[in-house]
């Protein structure tokens, strides 16, 4: 190994070639890489432009190699001759100055101090930092933390401990020194603190002490931990300090380019906020300052006193005239970079591979990695430079759809208005029709009360002078006169009395008006008033199957069953039921939700209904299924002729039964059944509710309940009521019962807490209340021991009503169904 790494002889004109040549040849890498993006951007290289920066690289080309011969050239090896690839390499650089940088300077500042690199260091994760922004944010671990206290106590050795592995370098992938921060017990206690762009630093345990030297050279304390503010890695630096990190000097020279490039006016680097324009920069700082910042920050006393202050143009200069520093060994000062360690990815240099740790290691040639790297990197970039142009393409195509979003969303407010707007006046015609047919009415009924009012003034006033006639025969002394006339008045008297008991004293017309407007269909589609998508993002569910050998009826009840088809594969958020209304009638929706089953309670008996179901999502509505024909029991036969019921002659011959049982299920939990739910009670002293399983909402039924046990005279209630009925009070309470209460004595009808009606007649044990609801008529009416308990109870009753009794535990009731009418109803309803 050490023949192949003998010496090379002192040649100062062919080190100078090969370092000129690597340099043209690196070049051309970046060449690459400046070319993507100058198409990215849309700039052309012109002829005198490209001749300029060839010329410019050349010149500084030359410099570096004179200043690498006379920096010891007999201590390196050869990076090898100029090849003819060099020139191409050279044209292609030569773009360098025409891409605008403004771009990057985010790149180009610390994440500390926020502003251009200063002599930048490159941390072992790649990150930079100045040199002087290092030392700022370097924190002091105690002694206990240190890797001579842990080597000292005996302790294992810890991934911190890269001094005691062989002294590995600090660039290493292989150093196991370099890894999370958290170890350190001084680490929580240190407070930290926000660069100018928002990165977390940590300060100095204690202040630096004063000292005249450059940071690089000032001492460190010992055990000092540095935490990259990037990614928050930290490592503890060994004896060497910050002299262990190498320089960026690629990163100075690009700062140095950017900051030639910028024609604006130089800014203060020390104003927090807006910085102002700069007014002098101190040579020796080389910082620029505004007035007030250079009144604050360098007053011209004591040392500073010796700074030199020039204008900000002429600091500029200077800073683009100054030498550019040659990279040299971090472990050997006095040597420059020659080689590249392959395991370690870092230059080394001569007496790095004699003496050091890479002298086991791969090296290859400074110059022909350089190369090799820029080739790839600028690889790199032109994938970069496709994505990037792609971004800005589609940037672009952001902002003109915000534009056509604005224009869109103009054009979509006037037709909306303009939607609403039509409906509002269909709505105003529509009410104006409305009161047309009001005002109608009006004029209707105020006639015929007028032409009645008229009518009975007339007859009154015949009725009024025959009377007064009357009245004076009466006074007339001749018996025989009074006798040839008498038989003729009292006809007429009872003739004009008969002419008024014929129905003459009843309004013809009532007060009330029968018109009734309808406006919840209206309501409930203004509120499902909606936009419908008009481009639909994504399919809408497939059509569901109804599963018929689940679908069944039971008494007045329907259960329908679906699924989706096998291989859909658009999921459904809900599905819709619907049916008609048993009589060949529109369809109207029953169910909405996910379930795909459903049970449909309250049907008419006998009747044949028409069932569908579809599917919806958020794009829409799947086409209805296949419909269902259902047949509910023939429990009751509701198919009654729509004549007047006068002309009904036997209301008996078109009426059946039902049967039905007591409802567990809906039941107060203090209700208690038996003898298969017909027989309830009560475990409470209050009253309690219980329903029958079978609802009603057309035709004629009748039920009774025998009266088992009536203890201490409670009042138990007997009628109808809604599903939804309160089951803790007494049936009638609220205004979803209608009922009948009744103890010993007397019987009340109350519905929504009014009791009316006061009934002598009471219940005992052994009684039978009869309820007979006839929804045909809208009546309901109660019998006790098969006599009619007062007047009919209520009119008007209409919906879906189910059988209702509210007891408590002195008494006990037992249910009876499947009977007929009562024979003198039927009688009274052929009669009427």
């Amino acid at each position: 190994m050490r023949n192949s790494l003998s010496r090379p002889p002192s040649n100062g004109t062919r080190l100078t070639e090969g370092r000129g040549g690597t340099r043209k040849a690196g070049g051309g890498g970046l060449g690459q890489a400046r070319g993507a993006a100058s198409r990215l951007l849309g700039f052309s290289q012109s002829g005198s432009a490209s001749r300029g920066a060839g010329a410019r690289a050349t010149r500084e080309g030359a410099t570096t190699a004179a200043t690498a011969t006379g920096q010891g050239a007999g201590r390196h090896r050869p990076v090898g001759p100029l090849t003819s690839s060099d020139t191409g390499c050279s044209r292609r650089c030569r773009a360098l100055s025409l891409v605008p940088m403004e771009e990057m300077e985010e790149e180009l500042k610390c994440p500390v101090c926020g502003s251009f690199y200063r002599e930048p260091i490159i941390l072992p994760c790649s990150h930079n930092l100045c040199q002087a922004c290092a030392r700022n944010i370097l924190v002091q671990t105690p002694e206990s933390e240190s890797p001579q206290s842990r080597r000292a106590s005996g302790s294992g050795v810890s991934d911190y401990d890269y001094l005691d592995l062989d002294k590995m370098s600090l660039y290493s992938e292989a150093d196991s020194g370099y890894g999370s921060y958290g170890g350190f017990a001084s680490a929580p206690t240190t407070p930290c603190q926000k660069s100018p762009n928002g990165v977390r630093v940590f300060p100095p345990a204690m202040p630096p002490p004063a000292t005249h030297l450059s940071p690089a050279l000032a001492p460190v304390p010992r055990n000092s931990c540095i935490t990259c503010p990037q990614c928050h890695r930290s490592l503890i630096l060994d004896d060497r300090g910050l002299r262990g990190f190498p320089k960026n000097r690629v990163l100075e020279g690009v700062i140095d380019r950017y900051q030639q490039s910028k024609a604006a006016a130089l800014k203060c680097q020390l104003c927090e906020k807006a910085p102002k324009e700069a007014t002098v920069m101190c040579e020796q700082c080389d910082v620029f300052y505004c007035d007030p910042c250079r009144l604050r920050c360098h007053p011209p006393r004591g040392p500073l006193a010796k700074h030199r202050l020039v204008p900000p143009a002429q600091g500029r200069v200077s800073r683009r005239l100054s030498p550019r520093k040659v990279s040299t060994c971090t472990d050997h000062e006095l040597e420059n970079h020659s080689m590249y360690c392959v395991q370690c990815k870092m230059p080394v240099c001569y007496q790095c591979l004699e003496e050091g740790k890479h002298s086991s290691h791969e090296v290859k040639a400074l110059g022909a990695m350089w190369k090799l790297h820029k080739n790839q990197l600028s690889q790199a970039l032109n994938g970069l430079s496709d994505r990037a142009k792609e971004a800005k393409e589609f940037l672009v195509q952001l902002r003109n759809m915000v534009q056509q979003i604005q224009e869109n969303s103009v054009e979509f407010e006037a037709c909306l208005v303009a939607q609403c707007d039509a409906l509002i006046d269909a709505l105003n015609r529509r009410k104006a029709q409305l009161l047309a047919r009001v005002n109608k009415e009006h004029e209707h009924k105020l006639k015929v009360v007028r032409d009645q009012i008229s009518h009975c003034t007339v007859k009154l006033r015949q009725t009024t002078g025959l009377m007064e006639y009357c009245l004076e025969v009466i006074k007339e002394n001749d018996p025989s006169g009074f006798l040839q006339i008498s038989d003729a008045l009292i006809r007429r008297v009872h003739l004009t009395e008969d002419q008024w008991g014929k129905g003459t004293l009843t309004p013809r017309m009532t007060t009330d008006f029968d018109l009734s407007l309808d406006n919840s269909p209206l309501l409930q589609s203004i509120h499902q008033l909606d936009f419908v998508q008009v481009k639909a993002s994504s399919p809408v569910p497939a059509t569901p199957i109804l599963q018929l050998e689940e679908c069944c009826t039971h008494n007045n009840s329907a259960t329908l069953s679906w699924k989706q088809p096998p291989l859909s594969t658009v999921p459904a958020e809900g599905y819709i039921l619907e049916l008609d209304d048993g009589s060949g009638g529109q369809f109207r929706e029953v169910y909405v939700g996910k379930e795909t089953m459903c049970t449909v309670d309250g049907l008419h008996f006998n009747s044949t209904y028409n069932a569908r179901v579809k599917a919806f999502n958020k794009t829409g509505v799947s086409p209805y299924s296949k419909t269902l024909v259902l047949q509910t029991s023939e429990g009751c036969n509701f198919e009654t002729q729509s004549a007047p019921y006068s002309q009904l002659v036997d209301i008996k011959k078109l009426l059946a039964v039902a049967w039905f049982a007591f409802d567990p299920g809906s039941a107060h939990s203090d209700i208690i059944f038996s003898n298969d739910n017909l027989t309830v009670t009560c475990s409470s002293y209050d009253d309690r509710v219980v329903l029958g399983k079978t609802g009603f909402s057309k035709g004629v039924h009748y039920w009774e309940l025998t009266v088992d046990r009536y203890d201490n005279h409670p009042d138990p209630a007997f009628g109808v009521a809604r599903i939804d009925v309160m089951k803790d009070v007494m049936l009638g309470k609220d205004d979803k019962a209608w009922a009948m209460y009744v103890d010993n004595n007397r019987s009340w009808f109350m519905h929504n807490n009014s009791h009316t009606n006061r009934t002598e007649g009471g219940i005992t044990k052994g009684a039978t209340v009869g309820v007979l609801l006839d929804l045909n008529r809208k009546t309901l009416t109660f019998f006790i021991n098969d006599e009619q308990q007062g007047p009919i109870a209520f009119d008007n009753v209409e919906g879906l009503f189910f059988p209702a009794v509210s007891l408590n535990r002195n008494v006990q009731v037992t249910l009876h169904t499947g009977l007929p009418v009562p024979d003198f109803y039927s009688s009274r309803a052929s009669i009427a």
